[in-house]
């Protein structure tokens, strides 16, 4: 009859094998294609940071990395299949700040944004702006304030969807500033900047990579940076804190890699580790980022997890704020 004694000895020995069992195949990743999945349709600004990722990846990794869209409900079907794939390192998210957003705006998700994922990390941002059409007759954000204030109402804003990062950004600007806007929703980005150009509407809070062109060609005229620092797209222009005042006013409108809750910490150190040599390269940043109006991150997973957790309970109190329910 075997002692107790044995019985831990031999349960300790089970231990040492499963631990070194563990280590042989997280020594073995990758061994097979790594899929990145796209919440979203081809196109958008997480389709673009994936494939920048599936094309550099490969060379350090050893494997493909297969980008896979699945898109629907505002990102959440994406997010959701990663959630529930094992934490093996061969399903990841491409995730951006609709991750964060949702929340707010769906009764029940079937996911938890944070206790579901291991960050990786955060990888690129792109800055808004407060845009309005070149014959809108003001140039400075006191200009803009004291026009909404004479005629409350009168100034039109548009956004890409009810409870999207644009309409979130323009609440804040009404609730901040003391003034109101009429919203007026697109779908999509092609429609609401179009819409701009004609001077259909006032202004937006809008991507600046989206709205560059215009600017550049005189037709539309940024009169605020929406983030915190000021943006070497628009080096010009000041931020909505220094132009308002609005002090801490912010939209931070930012894409990351995120892999299933549970991810060995090896394969999520090798990870963040590739991938942020990559987003920090001066070649991606000069000939991939910066031409399509990205600014480059790469952080720690310890810092893409802050990030979240703050921006989850800052969107939360905007949206609390100016009582916006979906439709």
């Amino acid at each position: 009859m075997p002692t107790r004694r044995s019985f831990i000895v031999s349960a300790a020995a089970l231990a040492g094998l499963s631990h070194i069992g563990v280590r042989a195949q997280t020594g073995a990743w990758p061994n097979r294609p790594i899929k990145l999945i796209v919440p979203f349709p081809p196109g958008g600004g997480n389709d673009t940071m994936a494939r920048l990722l599936s094309e550099r990846l490969p060379a350090v990794l050893g494997q493909p990395v297969v980008v896979e869209n699945k898109a629907g409900a505002g990102g959440n079907i994406g997010t959701d299949f990663v959630a529930k794939q094992p934490p093996d390192g061969y399903n990841l998210l491409l995730s951006s700040v609709n991750h964060v957003v949702n929340p707010n705006f769906f009764a029940k998700l079937p996911f938890d944004p944070l206790k579901d994922f291991e960050p990786i990390s955060l990888i690129a941002s792109i800055p808004f702006a407060l845009t309005v059409n070149a014959a809108t007759p003001v140039k400075t954000m006191t200009e803009f304030v004291a026009m909404a204030r004479a005629k409350p109402g009168s100034v039109t804003y548009g956004t890409v969807g009810i409870g999207s990062v644009f309409h979130l950004a323009a609440e804040q600007l009404k609730t901040m500033a003391g003034i109101d806007m009429l919203h007026v929703p697109y779908k999509g980005s092609a429609p609401l900047v179009l819409a701009l150009v004609a001077n259909e509407i006032t202004c937006t809070i809008g991507a600046v990579n989206s709205l560059l062109p215009h600017i550049r060609s005189g037709r539309l005229r940024p009169i605020a940076v929406a983030s915190l620092t000021r943006t070497a797209m628009l080096p010009d222009i000041p931020t909505m804190a220094e132009a308002g005042p609005l002090p801490g006013y912010e939209i931070d409108v930012w894409f990351g890699v995120l892999a299933p809750f549970g991810t060995p910490r090896p394969i999520v150190d090798r990870l963040t580790a590739e991938v942020n040599k990559i987003m920090r390269d001066p070649q991606v940043i000069a000939e991939k980022l910066t031409p399509l109006g990205f600014e480059s991150k790469g952080t720690t997973p310890a810092r893409y997890m802050e990030v979240m957790k703050a921006d989850l309970a800052r969107y939360a109190k905007i949206a609390k704020d100016a009582n916006i329910k979906m439709e």
